[in-house]
């Protein structure tokens, strides 16, 4: 259970609280620091997964805590941009995002029970999502526009990366129902 992999998907889990915590200080790069918090949370989740590859360390443990990391972490940063912008334009998306997370997540644990998880294993739009949705939180989070009085157009780009990964999110949904639907409307036809 202590491999490697594990112990920094562990360390991902802890750094929640911690990335809570600084971003509420009273202090002027408090937004920032948490923005460099989440980013490092984001590599250490494709850190653990190549670790877990190369060092032949993946273990059902790991299987199990790494997506729970992940959407923990996600969700944590969804509610701190929406407090923050308090707008539906984050609003909106960011519950989108949340719900197919929850959804996602409910049918692979019941497809999993069916031993068909392959069915609705992470694709590469999947993964497209999660990209888009990490880069838009990191811009969103840190609430930069401009650095040293350079425009980088941090949240501008974070606003349109999430609208971009809602659009992937919905999608993506709805091809995993459909991979899933032969297996969940046979089982609806024999409890009928």
């Amino acid at each position: 259970m202590w491999t490697i992999p594990n112990i920094i998907t562990l360390i991902r889990v802890l750094l929640i609280p911690i990335f809570v915590a600084v971003y509420f200080l009273d202090w002027k790069w408090a937004h920032q620091a948490a923005a460099f918090i989440f980013w490092f949370a984001a590599i250490t989740d494709w850190f653990d997964g190549y670790l877990a590859r190369k060092l032949e360390q993946s273990t059902a443990f790991g299987a199990f805590l790494d997506p729970v990391a992940d959407k923990l972490i996600v969700a944590t940063a969804l509610l701190l941009i929406t407090d923050t912008y308090a707008t539906a334009w984050i609003t909106v998306p960011a519950i989108l995002l949340l719900a197919r997370e929850v959804y996602i997540s409910a049918l692979r644990e019941w497809m999993g029970q069916k031993g068909l998880q392959d069915t609705v294993k992470v694709s590469f739009m999947g993964k497209a999502k999660t990209m888009a949705q990490m880069l838009a939180l990191i811009g969103l989070l840190s609430e930069m526009q401009y650095f040293m009085g350079i425009p980088i157009y941090w949240v501008t780009l974070g606003y349109i990366l999430l609208y971009f990964a809602a659009v992937l999110s919905l999608w993506s949904m709805v091809t995993y129902t459909i991979a899933a639907w032969p297996s969940l409307s046979k089982s609806e036809s024999k409890q009928a």
